[in-house]
């Protein structure tokens, strides 16, 4: 378990002090996916540097199963960094070496023996699926293939977590969806807890189960992803989640009312929820507003429902909605906004 308490970072700059992170407090359980996510500026990599002490925070604690490691001596935390490994947008890769010199650098450095350090690179190799790639050189490599090389490098000391800094960003969608697979399959297969920082929802929404969005240095929300997804509530989130704009203000006709419905996973039907409920129940919903988005078989998002003002007609529409489980309906009084 990592547990970030109230955790500050301050620079001093030519032109002042930044204050980069302010008074931040996670907790990421072993075994997470967890994104760590925020628009450029918003203090994600420095987080990440804060975590395995790279970076000294200002105030505050980083605590790795109880351990404080700022507490540490430089060679206590050079112990840590082989637990806590990380992987850059950039790769980082030693162009001058192959591949399989690549991965047995960092087991090297922590003394173990060439043959045995050769035969760990191989297995690393065969889990990032490039077995054949020991005697090329990083240059050879397309990006996504690079990627895995860094990871398997990053596998190479068997480390608890993997930090990974915008890992992605530098690849295609399609190359950043095989990476992000191997992530998980790695997560699955070795019990790796992940960090990742990215500023890409789509990154966080394909493999992470929990979630903290950053805005200018503070935690503006945290939590499941699928509940974060379904129903933010801060500025930051909802620009993320709707980055097109959430719910705008929409006409409503006199004698209408109005539902707010909030899929948090709901089950995906082959017919639209609202389509089926005209078909099964005849009431005709006005769709005012709707931001939803599938993930896998479930959906999340929500969406803004003009109905008939009789009150029989609102909680038959009302039960028939939320029969299913994982959709909250909840009437709008106010401004629709």
């Amino acid at each position: 378990m990592i547990e970030i308490k109230n955790l500050s970072k301050t620079f001093r700059t030519t032109a002042g002090t930044v204050e980069a992170l302010k008074n931040i407090s996670l907790t990421v359980n072993d075994g997470d996916i967890y994104g760590i996510i925020g628009m450029s500026g918003a203090g994600k990599s420095t987080l990440v540097r804060c975590i395995n002490m790279l970076e000294r925070p200002t105030e505050g604690a980083v605590l790795m199963d109880g351990q404080d490691l700022g507490a540490l001596t430089q060679k206590e935390l050079r112990k840590v960094r082989r637990d806590v490994t990380m992987i850059f947008q950039g790769f980082n890769l030693l162009m001058q070496k192959t591949c399989l010199r690549n991965i047995c650098f960092p087991l090297e450095l922590a003394g173990v023996k060439k043959e045995e350090a050769k035969k760990r690179a191989m297995e690393l190799l065969e889990i990032v699926g490039l077995p054949d790639k020991a005697g090329s050189y990083p240059a050879q490599l397309s990006g996504g293939q690079q990627q895995r090389i860094a990871i398997a490098r990053a596998l190479a000391t068997q480390p608890k977590v993997l930090l990974c800094d915008e890992a992605t960003s530098a690849l295609d969608p399609k190359t950043t969806h095989d990476i992000l697979e191997l992530l998980k399959d790695i997560n699955e297969r070795l019990g790796i807890t992940i960090i990742i920082i990215t500023h890409q929802m789509s990154v966080v929404e394909e493999i992470c189960n929990r979630v903290a969005i950053l805005d200018g240095g503070v935690v503006a929300e945290e939590g499941e992803v699928s509940e974060v997804f379904a129903n933010p509530q801060s500025d930051a989130a909802k620009r993320l989640v709707f980055p097109d704009g959430e719910e705008e203000v929409v006409p409503v006709h006199p004698g209408e009312r109005v539902l707010r419905v909030v899929f948090n996973g709901a089950m995906a039907a082959g017919a639209p929820l609202i389509t089926q409920m005209a078909i099964d129940e005849k009431i005709a919903a006005n769709i005012l507003y709707a931001s939803t988005k599938c993930l896998g078989d479930k959906v999340y998002g929500n969406m803004l429902l003009g109905l008939p003002e009789e009150e029989e007609t609102v909680q038959r529409a009302i039960r028939y909605l939320t029969k299913g489980g994982n959709v909250l309906v909840t009437e709008v009084k106010e401004n629709v906004q």
